[in-house]
């Protein structure tokens, strides 16, 4: 017979619901897409209709082991988030700023392209 987890908690020492706790909290800093938004609780098809796309294409992203940053940061923004990038060093951690100028779309702002005269010149 499952046990109440409230019950099984109450029976703990006090520096065991403290180290429950603790790793309770570094799980839910940590984790999947696909867990990420159920814990945000958003069902595949609320997100697809934030994101503009179909549902199957949520779940195929939740799958990604790589992907566009582009498209991580629109599946946050989805979500009421914002996506940070940082590098940790030994001496200190640097946030990495480059990918501010990605538009709302998701893309890259346009550039000039050079042609082959100006490339020659």
């Amino acid at each position: 017979m499952a046990k109440n987890f409230k019950t099984l908690r109450e029976k703990m020492s006090p520096e065991a619901q403290a180290r429950s706790r603790e790793k309770a909290a570094a799980m839910l800093k940590e984790m999947p897409l696909a867990e990420l938004r159920q814990a945000r609780q958003y069902s595949q098809e609320e997100l697809a209709a934030a994101l503009d796309i179909k549902q199957p294409a949520v779940a195929k992203i939740e799958k990604r082991a790589d992907m566009y940053i582009s498209t991580m940061r629109r599946f946050v923004e989805a979500m009421g988030g914002q996506l940070e990038i940082k590098a940790w060093f030994p001496d200190g951690e640097v946030r990495i700023d480059q990918f501010k100028e990605l538009g709302k779309s998701g893309k890259a702002p346009k550039t000039k392209r050079r042609t082959k005269k100006a490339a020659a010149a």
